[in-house]
């Protein structure tokens, strides 16, 4: 039995300029705008990591905590937290570049999970995470604690569905 591979996760960054195709009438982006492009970046982050093709899986715990607006200059950064056999748990926060003082200042963060396959689109073993630094440690932590949620909610949903049958 062969050893999977251990690797550490870099963070991918990108950055976008919001248009007014992205928003609503009152100048605020569109939350599906933003989710397409943190789950592209999400992707990204994955890719690199895993050396594999990747599908988004699920997304979880999305919290908008400032609204973004037109003409708004984005950086959204993705890194994996969180691995299984071939599924990856992404952290991708989106950060508003007001410049000066100021800098970047957070405004949605989301979880992605995506999963690692083959050419024959069947799910393929990722390699295993190394854990380096507190602020990793403390994103890891979070992400299972999600993940298990995760699997308590499927699990209360699976059942009043079975019972309404």
């Amino acid at each position: 039995m062969s050893e999977r591979e251990q690797r550490t996760s870099e963070a991918i960054e990108t950055w976008n300029f919001v248009f007014p195709n992205q928003s609503n009438p009152y100048g605020n982006m569109f939350g599906g705008e933003l989710l397409a492009i943190m789950d592209s970046t999400a992707a990204l982050a994955a890719i690199r990591y895993s050396g594999k093709t990747v599908s988004t899986a699920s997304v979880e715990r999305v919290i908008f905590k400032r609204p973004i607006f037109v003409g708004d200059r984005i950086k959204t950064v993705a890194k994996v937290v969180l691995v299984g056999s071939s599924s990856m748990m992404v952290r991708t926060d989106v950060f508003v570049d007001k410049g000066g003082d100021e800098g970047d200042v957070l405004s949605t963060t989301a979880h992605f999970t995506l999963v690692a396959f083959d050419e024959d689109r069947n799910p393929v073993a990722v390699p295993e995470l190394i854990i380096e630094t507190d602020k990793e440690r403390k994103h890891f932590e979070l992400a299972e604690q999600i993940k298990s949620h995760v699997g308590r909610r499927e699990g209360r949903i699976k059942h009043v569905v079975e019972k309404w049958k």
